[in-house]
């Protein structure tokens, strides 16, 4: 196990846990695996992690998911946080594809969003302990507002959230009291998440993925934008 921080190492989540990821040669050393024998033969191969972010207090949440190269998404993620004394935590069951997770600049509040869901989970968190509660929906995104799911997501200086809709090629503007107040269109539809650096946004996406069906969106799948 490495020793110290280092600008060539990484902390991952990649498809067994937790990991040190080494750029220079791609090299993976797990330093916390997430799944045990209690979670039943199968698991391991099945699952993989997606999404995390880190929160004030230097902990590690990820969420995982089916391996979509190995079996369908089913609601058998979880939602993990990993101290920074490398003690791991079950944080919500039953996810199906975690995506973005952040929390308010008081820090007492959590956002979350199970994509398939088109929901934005919202819950008290509590900075000492990191546990959260009281789950409630901050945004959901309705069907008749298009194609699409809600991705990750970045908030900004005022505290309005900035969400990818992956599938809808666009990313929305959410007030701190959950009302859509704007968006931007892109020119593909696989949007995955934005991110600020100063006063503007950044914008990632992924390739098509029916690349027969919308064709236009082919171009520029796997960009990243900026938006000022």
């Amino acid at each position: 196990m490495s020793t110290g921080p280092s600008e060539d190492e990484l902390i991952v989540g990649a498809k067994l846990g937790y990991a040190i990821f080494k750029r220079s040669s791609g090299e993976l050393e797990y330093i916390k695996k997430v799944w045990n024998e209690s979670d039943g033969a199968g698991k391991e191969e099945r699952m993989r992690c997606n999404d995390g972010a880190v929160d004030r207090a230097g902990r590690y949440w990820v969420g995982t998911m089916n391996d979509p190269k190995v079996h369908e998404p089913s609601n058998e993620g979880v939602l993990f946080r990993l101290d920074p004394d490398l003690t791991l935590h079950r944080m919500m069951e039953k996810v199906t594809i975690p995506n973005g997770m952040g929390w308010s600049a008081d820090d007492t509040k959590m956002f979350f969003i199970d994509s398939p869901t088109r929901n934005i989970f919202v819950y008290d968190f509590d900075l000492e302990s990191g546990n959260i509660s009281n789950r409630q929906i901050f945004f959901h995104y309705d069907d008749d507002e298009g194609e699409g799911v809600p991705d990750g997501f970045a908030m900004d200086s005022e505290g309005n959230l900035w969400t990818a809709i992956c599938g809808g090629g666009k990313v929305l503007k959410v007030s701190p009291e959950g009302k859509r107040i704007g968006e931007i269109e892109m020119p593909t539809r696989m949007i995955s998440c934005p991110g600020f650096a100063g006063e503007e946004l950044f914008v990632t996406s992924a390739e098509e993925e029916e690349p027969e069906k919308y064709p236009d969106s082919v171009k520029y799948g796997g960009s990243l934008f900026r938006v000022n």
